[in-house]
């Protein structure tokens, strides 16, 4: 049976990675954007419903999820939690509050929306398989990393807290905890960097995948690195 997968951040520079795995695997993929310029990273596909909607808008988040669970041959069964932001700088004396409060917006409050607004949706077809990103850095910190990495601690927090409160409506919850993903725009922030440790989207895709997948069914609360050995 076809399976529906809501992935937000689905045209940035891994989850257009995530989009083209999930859609030559066979998944219906829905998709929401903002920024017209990243839609030719994805393309077209029959499979592929492009929504265009701000996420932090409550109404415009409901009618992505209209979309995502309207195709009752493809019910939504996979959520994919790829909106995040990245700020280091100072030490936290040095650092305003609204850095800390930026961060917890795009890391945290979003991957919360997002899940809270698809949840109701996955219990109703029996369940489903969530997956946010985290960091490497909530178990390895970086001195000026203080805002983010708590932004990402909490979001695995949340994931393992779901994981909990929705097992027995047998919905998978679980994180990724990459240290740089290879893309674009990080390349274009650190183009002093050895690139060579970083982790290839197509490789993270794979991982998010399996854990949609029934073949990740026994896996779920999972804070699962992904990193490039």
């Amino acid at each position: 049976m076809t399976r529906t997968a809501l992935v937000s951040g689905g045209t940035g520079g891994l989850g257009a990675a995530v989009t083209a795995h999930l859609l030559e695997s066979g998944w219906r993929v829905v998709v929401p954007w903002l920024v017209r310029e990243e839609l030719d990273r994805v393309g077209t596909h029959p499979n592929l419903h492009l929504v265009r909607a701000d996420l932090t808008d409550g109404q415009q988040l409901e009618d992505a999820l209209s979309v995502a669970a309207d195709d009752p041959d493809a019910p939504l069964f996979g959520v994919v939690n790829l909106v995040g932001g990245f700020s280091a700088g100072p030490r936290v004396h040095e650092t305003p509050l609204d850095v800390l409060d930026s961060q917890l917006d795009v890391n945290v409050r979003t991957a919360y929306a997002v899940s809270r607004a698809a949840l109701p949706h996955l219990i109703r077809h029996g369940g489903g398989s969530i997956v946010c990103i985290s960091a490497a850095a909530t178990r390895n910190p970086f001195a000026g990393g203080a805002s983010y990495i708590a932004s990402k601690a909490a979001v695995s927090a949340l994931v393992e807290t779901m994981a909990v409160e929705y097992r027995d409506d047998h919905i998978r919850v679980n994180a990724l905890l990459p240290v740089v993903i290879d893309t674009p725009a990080n390349r274009a922030a650190m183009p002093a960097a050895d690139t060579g440790r970083w982790s290839q989207p197509a490789d993270v895709a794979k991982v998010i995948g399996f854990l949609l997948s029934d073949a990740g069914s026994p896996v779920t609360g999972a804070l699962i690195p992904v990193t490039k050995v």
